[in-house]
C-alpha cells in the first residue's frame, strides 16, 4: 500500500499476498446469516471481528462490513513481511474513519489491543471505547500500520512495550488526552497526517513521546485547547518533528491567559534534543503561550528560537488559520511544507492529493505546494493564461473536425482543447473561446458544455436563420474536450478561436469597472471623434488607466461593441505590436450594433482593434477587469447553471422572484451571497422579447448604473453575451436601458473568489 512505501517501510508483496490469497468476512447485520462457527465465507460471515482475528493467517484480509461491533478485542496473530494480515472496513466517503465501528456510546468496550503481533494492517476503522478505557494500545508489536482510523472514545492511542516501526497515519482522534502517547522504549514510530483534538478537561495534550527514540511526528494538525501540543520527554532522541500545525489557543483563537504556561506548542526535554530535527512547523500565536520550550528554555519568537538552536528556520509562530478576504494575511500553512520529510503520505487526511493554490507562492521543498498539517487546502481556484487568438474549430475548413461539413440539426461536436495550440495536456480546468455560429439553417441556440456531461438547460449563442453571431465562452474542462450542441432544426457551421485557458499556473483576475476605455464617437481612447476606416486599426492603451496598473498586466477583459458599420465584416482584437491573426471577435451585418466580451493578451500596455470590413465602423470598449501575476482571487469553473429566467419563477436561497419582465428602465437584482468569498461572476446573459431597441448594463449592486453596455438589442430579437461582473454585497444588478419591457436569462459559467 502507498502508506508503507511513503514512510520507507516494507510494502506488501503482490506475490506474497496472493499466496495465501483468501478473504475472511465479518458481517453481523440482520440477514447476513453470520456464524462464528464457520470459516468466514461471504455467504456465511463471522459475526464478530474477534472470531476472524483468532484464525486469520498471513496474507489474508479480514473484510469487515459496516455496522457496530461491541467487542473487547486483542489481536495477537502475525503476518509476514511479504504477506501481512489486513483488517479492512469500507472507507467513509464524507467523514474520517470507516463504516465499521468497534464500540459505541451505548455499546462501550474496554479497548482495542494489538499485543506482540507483527506485520498487521488496520484500515478504515472507527474505535469508540468506554469512559477512561484505552482506545487503542499497541504493545510489543512490530510493523503495525493504522490507516484512516477514527478514535472517538476512550483515552487515546498508546504505542508502548518496546514496539518497533508502528505507523499511525491519516487518523482522527477526538478522545480524552493525550491524543497519542508513544512510550515504553518504542522505536521508529511514525505519526503522520493525523488530526488530534483531545476532548478531556483534565488533559488534552496532543502527542506525548516518552523515552522512545527515532519517532517521526510529521504533518499532523493538533488542537489542544490550552494544553501542550507536541511533547518529547525523557530520552527520545533522533526524532523528526516537521510540517505540523499546532494550535493550543482557547477555542482555536483566544488567549489561554493563566493557563498559557501549560499550552506550549512544542516541548523538547534536554535529553531528547540530540539528533532531533524540528522545522516547517506552524505554532499558533494566539494562545499567548511559548511556541517552543526547548531544553528547558522557552521561546516566543521564531527568529530567537532559530538563532539559539539552529532549528525551525522555516517555522512560523503565527495564526494557523485565516479568514479569506481582501485584507487577509498570507495563510502560512499553504504550499509551504517540506515534501522530503520522512513519513509524508501521498494524500491528506481525507484522501485528497496535493493541489497548488495559485494565489500563494510555492515555498516548500520538492514540488513546492504541499501544505502543512493533516489537511490539504482544497478551496482553491485556477489561474488564467492568455493564448491566441488561435483557431481551434472551423467546420467549413475543416479545423478541429474530420471533414468540412456543417453540424447537423440537434447534433454535437466534441472538440479537443488540451494538448493543442500551446494548451497543456493536463491540469486545465477551463478554456475561454470566442465561438461563432454562421450559415444557420433555422432559428436556434448553441450550448457549449464540458464533454461527458449531458447538455444543460443553458445557451451560449442564440440566432435567427442565416445570421452570423459570435460570443465569448468560458467552459469547464473535465477530460480534455468540450462539446458544442446545435439546439436547432437546421444545420449550422461553427468557429471557435482560443483566447486562453485556466489551470494551476498563470495570471489572476482583478475585477474593475465596467469603465469605458474606448468610444470612437466621443472621443474616448482616441484623439478625435471619427469612425475607424475600412481595413483600419485602432491601438488602445489599457494599462495605467481606470484602475489598471502600469506594469505586470498580462491580459484585459473588455466588452467590445461595434456600431454604425457601413458594410458586413468582422473585428479582430489582438496584442499590440503583432500582426492581426486569422480570428474574429465580432461579426456584423451592415447597420447592426453588436457587442461581445473579449479577453486579449497585453504585451506593451496596448491592444489593437482591426476592422476587417470594406466600410467604416465605430468601436466602443468597456473594461471588465485585468489579469496579473499577483492577487488573492482565483477562478472556479462552475456549471453552467441557470440563475434566472424571468419567464419563470425564480427561487434563490434568500428570496424568490415571480415570473415577469424587466420593466422599461428597470433593474433586476440576483443574489449570489451563497457563493463563498465571491468577487466576480462569469455569466452568459441573454435578452429575449425586447419591446424596443436598447441596451443592457450589468454592474455591481449598490453602484449607480455606469455609462457602459453589455448587450445591445433590436425589438423582438434574442441576443446573448458573456459578462464578467464584480460582486460587492452579494448581488449583481441588470439594468434595462430601453423604453419597453424585456425578458432576461442568466447562466453561471464560473466565478472568481478568494
Amino acid at each position: 500500500m502507498t502508506l508503507l512505501g511513503a514512510v520507507g517501510l516494507p510494502a506488501v508483496s503482490a506475490g506474497g499476498a496472493a499466496a495465501a490469497g483468501s478473504t475472511l468476512y465479518v458481517n453481523n447485520a440482520a440477514g447476513a446469516h453470520c456464524t462464528d462457527a464457520g470459516g468466514g465465507a461471504q455467504s456465511a460471515p463471522f459475526c464478530t471481528i474477534g472470531a476472524a482475528a483468532a484464525v486469520v493467517q498471513p496474507g489474508q484480509t479480514v473484510d469487515i462490513a459496516d455496522g457496530a461491533y461491541p467487542e473487547d478485542l486483542t489481536v495477537t496473530k502475525s503476518g509476514t513481511a511479504e504477506a501481512p494480515i489486513t483488517f479492512r472496513a469500507t472507507k467513509n466517503e464524507n467523514s474520517p474513519g470507516g463504516g465499521a465501528r468497534i464500540g459505541g456510546w451505548n455499546q462501550q468496550t474496554n479497548g482495542f489491543f494489538v499485543t506482540g503481533a507483527q506485520h498487521v494492517r488496520f484500515e478504515n476503522l472507527t474505535f469508540d471505547a468506554g469512559y477512561l478505557k484505552p482506545s487503542i494500545v499497541v504493545s510489543g508489536a512490530r510493523d503495525v500500520v493504522f490507516d484512516n482510523t477514527s478514535v472517538l472514545g476512550g483515552t487515546g492511542v498508546r504505542i508502548t512495550g518496546a514496539s518497533d516501526k508502528v505507523v499511525f497515519g491519516r487518523g482522527s482522534i477526538g478522545s480524552a488526552g493525550p491524543g497519542i502517547t508513544v512510550d515504553g522504549g518504542s522505536t521508529g514510530t511514525v505519526l503522520t497526517t493525523n488530526v488530534v483534538q483531545p476532548n478531556s478537561g483534565y488533559n488534552s495534550t496532543g502527542i506525548v513521546v516518552q523515552d522512545s527514540p527515532d519517532t517521526v511526528v510529521v504533518s499532523n494538525s493538533l488542537n489542544t485547547n490550552c494544553f501542550g501540543g507536541i511533547v518529547l520527554d525523557g530520552t527520545s532522541t533522533g526524532a523528526v518533528v516537521e510540517n505540523n500545525v499546532v494550535n493550543t489557543a482557547a477555542n482555536l483563537e483566544k488567549s489561554c491567559g493563566a493557563k498559557a504556561t501549560g499550552a506550549t506548542g512544542i516541548t523538547v526535554a534536554v535529553n531528547s534534543v540530540p539528533g532531533l530535527k524540528a522545522d516547517y512547523n506552524v505554532v499558533d500565536s494566539r494562545s499567548d503561550a511559548a511556541a517552543y520550550h526547548w531544553g528547558g528554555v522557552p521561546y516566543a519568537v521564531q527568529q530567537a528560537f532559530t538563532a539559539a538552536t539552529g532549528q525551525g528556520a522555516h517555522d512560523f509562530f503565527a495564526p494557523s488559520w485565516v479568514q479569506k478576504g481582501p485584507n487577509a494575511p498570507l495563510d502560512v500553512t499553504v504550499d509551504s511544507a517540506d515534501e522530503n520529510a520522512p513519513g509524508m503520505l501521498p494524500t491528506d487526511r481525507g484522501g485528497w492529493a496535493p493541489v497548488d493554490d495559485v494565489t500563494v507562492p510555492n515555498t516548500g521543498t520538492g514540488s513546492g505546494f504541499r501544505d502543512r498539517g493533516a489537511y490539504e487546502m482544497l478551496d482553491i481556484g485556477s489561474a488564467f493564461t492568455p493564448a491566441g487568438p488561435t483557431r481551434l474549430l472551423d467546420t467549413r475548413a475543416p479545423i478541429g473536425v474530420p471533414s468540412a461539413q456543417p453540424v447537423p440539426a440537434w447534433g454535437t461536436v466534441d472538440l479537443p482543447v488540451t494538448g493543442v495550440a500551446g494548451v497543456p495536456a493536463e491540469g486545465v480546468t477551463a478554456v475561454t473561446l470566442n465561438v461563432t455560429v454562421t450559415e444557420p439553417g433555422a432559428d436556434g441556440h448553441l450550448t457549449v458544455y464540458p464533454h461527458g456531461d449531458a447538455a444543460p438547460n443553458s445557451s451560449n449563442l442564440n440566432w435567427v436563420v442565416g445570421r452570423t453571431i459570435p460570443n465569448l465562452v468560458t467552459v469547464p474542462v473535465t477530460d480534455g474536450k468540450v462539446s458544442f450542441y446545435n439546439a436547432s432544426g437546421g444545420t449550422v457551421h461553427l468557429i471557435a478561436d482560443l483566447a486562453g485557458y485556466y489551470g494551476t499556473k498563470g495570471s489572476l483576475f482583478h475585477a474593475e469597472g465596467p469603465t469605458r476605455l474606448l468610444d470612437t464617437r466621443a472621443p474616448i481612447g482616441v484623439p478625435s471623434a471619427q469612425a475607424v476606416p475600412a481595413w483600419g486599426t485602432v491601438d488602445l492603451p489599457v494599462t495605467a488607466v481606470a484602475g489598471v496598473p502600469a506594469a505586470g498586466v498580462t491580459a484585459v477583459t473588455m466588452n467590445v461593441t461595434v456600431t454604425d458599420p457601413e458594410q458586413d465584416g468582422h473585428l479582430t482584437v489582438y496584442p499590440h505590436g503583432g500582426k492581426a491573426p486569422d480570428a474574429s471577435n465580432l461579426n456584423w451585418t451592415a447597420g447592426r450594433t453588436i457587442p461581445n466580451l473579449v479577453t486579449v493578451p497585453v504585451k506593451d500596455g496596448k491592444v489593437s482593434f482591426y476592422n476587417a470590413s470594406g466600410g467604416t465602423v465605430h468601436l466602443i470598449a468597456d473594461l471588465a477587469g485585468y489579469y496579473s501575476a499577483e492577487g488573492k482571487v482565483s477562478y472556479r469553473p462552475a456549471g453552467p447553471y441557470r440563475l434566472l429566467d424571468t419567464r419563470q419563477d425564480a427561487n434563490w436561497d434568500s428570496e424568490a422572484r415571480p415570473a415577469g419582465t424587466v420593466p422599461a428602465w428597470g433593474t433586476v437584482e440576483i443574489p449570489v451571497g451563497e457563493i463563498p468569498n465571491v468577487t466576480a461572476l462569469t455569466l452568459n446573459v441573454t435578452v429575449t422579447e425586447p419591446g424596443t431597441d436598447g441596451h443592457l448594463t450589468v454592474y455591481p449592486h449598490g453602484d449607480a448604473a455606469p455609462n457602459a453596455s453589455n448587450l445591445n438589442f433590436l425589438p423582438g430579437e434574442t441576443i446573448p453575451n458573456q459578462v464578467v461582473v464584480p460582486v460587492k454585497d452579494g448581488r449583481v444588478s441588470f439594468y434595462n436601458a430601453s423604453g419597453a419591457p424585456l425578458h432576461l436569462i442568466v447562466d453561471l459559467f464560473g466565478y472568481q473568489a478568494y
